[in-house]
């Protein structure tokens, strides 16, 4: 048996949550593979996905926690959060409630933090803009959200057409390397 072992210059741990059916996983498959998958399965619990990239020169294994979001999951989530690097809480452009929890959802997400002091860069993502015509969340409304709440930034993406799919993870990334001193 032949064993392929990538070196990294470092690795990062990003954990994606949110209510259930915002599009988080075919976020994440979306930027795996470059693909849309129609009808993705629910996430049980969470599902952990490695990426290799290099940025500035840098090998970066990033290791991406997919959370499921349905309530009886949402237990699961402080641990699964234990010694991310950074986060990214999805909701649904065209479901407010998917963005009014969002208190909710970053205390579960920060209780499994180690270190309190140590802030963890989120970025706050509105999925599903292929859906413009149904918006129910105006950028207004997130952007107040995230100043609310002190999230890294925001942005809005379609898994379906790929708009801002690699640029989400790029800024996340970016902001991670930046933090780490790799600037």
């Amino acid at each position: 048996m032949v064993q392929i072992v990538l070196k990294a210059d470092i690795t990062f741990k990003i954990a994606i949550f949110g209510e259930s059916a915002v599009g988080k996983s075919t976020l994440t498959q979306r930027y795996l593979t470059g693909l849309f998958k129609e009808d993705p399965q629910l996430t049980m619990g969470a599902e952990i996905f490695i990426k290799y990239i290099t940025l500035k020169e840098k090998r970066i294994i990033l290791q991406i926690w997919d959370f499921g979001g349905e309530e009886r999951f949402r237990f699961l989530l402080p641990t699964y959060a234990k010694g991310s690097s950074g986060a990214i809480f999805m909701f649904d452009i065209t479901r407010p409630s998917t963005l009014s929890g969002i208190e909710g959802w970053l205390e579960v997400f920060y209780s499994g933090s180690e270190d309190f002091d140590r802030i963890i860069p989120i970025l706050l993502v509105g999925g599903k803009v292929d859906l413009s015509n149904q918006r129910k969340v105006s950028r207004d409304e997130a952007l107040a959200q995230k100043s609310t709440f002190n999230l890294f930034d925001y942005t809005e993406c379609s898994s379906r057409t790929g708009e801002n799919v690699d640029s989400i993870f790029d800024d996340l990334v970016n902001e991670l390397m930046k933090r780490a001193g790799f600037t």
